[in-house]
């Protein structure tokens, strides 16, 4: 996978060689070792040729350069091979330094001059008069046209970055208006395409667990609506005969109720609430004795180990187990606590016909209910939560149902 930041890097080295190599190209044809360089030297050797011998007297070769540069309109200068000046037209020019052996630019006072030496050994020196554009100048607006270029040829490949990173703040923005099912393309394989498949994956769960709550609200509204017409229908039955069958039934009603609503109280709390309420020392194997005792043909067997949760919780989930195998199950029920490598495991169960395996992982979703049985279908969710709120998990296996808790260390 290609990183981002080696990618810009790459980007980088990639813009500075295209620019180096380019600069290189230009200063090998504007340079002193450049054409212009050997141009120049043909152009030294064809004044030697129109100027007087380097022991000819001053005034005749003051004469022979001024004839040189007559309608040139620039600053000429003629020095002898020890620098000394021998003739000179225009404004002073500077002598080539000493011990220098070769042609090239004088940067010195007066602005840039280029200086050659003659086969002879004398020096001309020549300078463009000013409002005269000068090679380096010249080569200094081409490397500024070469940067610009470079620029302009970096942007798309800077703007495809940005562009993902625009897309996937839409994204962001458009998650959080509201849209859920708002998601990003992803493009790549850099660290821009993994926060795409995270925002992807987070948007999908978010989606998830809103749909699973309005899911809940739905299915509470109806759940509740069925004891209570029974409830309403006893009442007004009641008013002309109480009979004790009815007034049994109408009690049944109304703890079915109170059961649902304690059960949906709880589920909006741990969906709510991350942290535990109580964390303390809790032995499974009492607790699950003291829940047995409440039914009928429920044995345990085990042995005792104590693992840190709230106590509370654990209960309820115990009770849970064991009242989805009164209402599903058959008799006996059987519970178990044991110890393993890693874990404490709770086994609950009874002698039915089993869960079929492909309703092994629907029984632990919210109101779902395998045949006609009573209940509202959150015993066995709330159960998988409780596990998890303690940082286990809660599987079924045929006709029983395994939880297993994390050993107290």
């Amino acid at each position: 996978m290609r990183r981002l930041y080696l990618r810009i890097y790459l980007a980088v080295l990639a813009s500075l060689a295209a620019f180096a190599l380019a600069a290189g190209l230009l200063w090998r044809a504007f340079g002193e070792d450049g054409p212009w360089s050997q141009a120049y030297e043909v152009a030294a050797k064809l004044a030697q040729n129109a100027l007087p011998p380097a022991g000819a007297p001053r005034t005749e070769q003051q004469a022979a350069l001024e004839k040189l540069a007559a309608n040139l309109r620039a600053d000429i200068a003629l020095f002898a091979p020890d620098r000394s000046p021998l003739a000179a037209v225009g404004a002073p020019l500077p002598a080539p330094e000493a011990g220098r052996e070769r042609g090239g630019w004088i940067h010195r006072w007066g602005g840039p001059a280029w200086a050659v030496r003659l086969p002879d050994g004398r020096w001309l020196a020549a300078r463009a008069p000013r409002g005269h554009a000068h090679a380096p100048y010249g080569l200094f607006l081409v490397l500024a046209l070469l940067a610009l270029a470079v620029g302009v040829g970096a942007y798309p490949v800077v703007r495809r970055l940005t562009s993902r990173l625009e897309r996937l703040q839409a994204g962001v923005e458009s998650l959080g208006a509201g849209e859920l099912s708002a998601r990003v393309r992803v493009e790549g394989h850099d660290e821009v395409a993994q926060l795409a498949e995270s925002f992807n994956r987070a948007a999908g769960r978010i989606e998830e667990l809103v749909g699973a709550h309005k899911s809940l609200l739905a299915n509470a509204s109806h759940e509740l609506r069925t004891p209570l017409a029974r409830i309403r229908m006893a009442v007004e039955l009641m008013k002309e005969n109480a009979e004790p069958k009815r007034k049994a039934e109408l009690e049944q009603d109304i703890a079915e109720l109170d059961a649902l609503i304690d059960e949906i109280l709880l589920a909006s709390r741990l969906d709510a609430v991350k942290d535990l309420d109580t964390s303390e020392e809790v032995d499974l194997l009492a607790l699950a004795a003291e829940e047995c005792a409440r039914y009928d043909n429920a044995a345990l067997d085990g042995q005792s180990v104590t693992v840190r949760g709230d106590p509370r919780l654990l209960r309820r989930m115990i009770r849970n187990l064991l009242e989805n195998a009164k209402r599903h199950g058959a008799p006996p029920i059987e519970v178990g606590v044991s110890l393993t490598a890693e874990n404490v495991e709770l086994t609950v169960c009874d002698g039915g016909a089993g869960i079929p395996e492909s309703e092994r992982e629907r029984v632990f979703e919210p109101f779902h209910r395998a045949g006609a049985g009573r209940g509202a279908g959150l015993g066995l969710a709330l159960v998988r939560q409780i596990a998890r709120r303690h940082g286990g998990e809660a599987h079924a296996r045929g006709s029983c149902f395994i939880v297993a808790l994390p050993l107290k260390r």
